[in-house]
């Protein structure tokens, strides 16, 4: 199972990814979060369908080389990249698939993965914004553990019984003895 961290992280390059699609003409792009229980490995799908070989496999090479130069990020495997009929990208948390409107609507993936989410690249914008911005207030309105300690620290410093004396230190100190007054004899005499 994944870590927020690591679920949002996921989310972040599945969002850079269906960017990709939009820039490059994909159509009807859509993201699938993928139920956990049946999912495997692979916590989304993204699908976008092209209009013929060239521009699936343009599609496909933008992604991977976005992925790289942003994230360092690069798929486990490319399947399908010389045919261009249906190209898919894992990496792993995700998996991109590029298809000719004509193979999408054959092996109809959304039909198969009923117990997935299905979203629009926009949809996905906004609820990763709200994650964000929620995290964000989270973390802002937490007080900083470190001041807090050095706050309780002083306060202990500074309390108002005084401290004792240690043993070793009172030795050290010597009382001096009181100068005694000449005698009256010596005066006299």
């Amino acid at each position: 199972m994944t870590t927020p961290q690591a679920h949002e992280q996921t989310r972040i390059l599945v969002q850079a990814a269906a960017q990709v699609c939009e820039d490059k003409k994909g159509e009807d792009t859509r993201i699938l979060e993928l139920d956990p229980v049946d999912s495997g490995l692979a916590d989304f799908f993204l699908i976008t369908s092209a209009l013929n070989e060239r521009q699936a496999q343009t599609i496909a090479d933008e992604i991977e080389f976005k992925l790289k130069r942003e994230f360092n990020v690069y798929p486990a495997s490319v399947e399908g990249r010389r045919e261009g009929s249906w190209i898919l990208l894992d990496y792993v948390d995700f998996v991109a698939h590029v298809f000719l409107a004509e193979r999408r609507a054959f092996y109809d993936i959304e039909r198969l993965r009923k117990s997935a989410r299905p979203l629009t690249p926009a949809e996905f914008d906004a609820e990763l914004k709200t994650a964000l911005a929620a995290k964000t207030r989270a973390a802002r309105s937490k007080p900083a553990p470190a001041p807090a300690k050095a706050a309780a620290k002083k306060t202990a410093s500074k309390s108002a019984v005084p401290k004792a004396k240690s043993p070793a230190k009172k030795s050290a100190t010597k009382k001096k003895a009181p100068v005694k007054k000449p005698s009256s004899s010596l005066k006299k005499a």
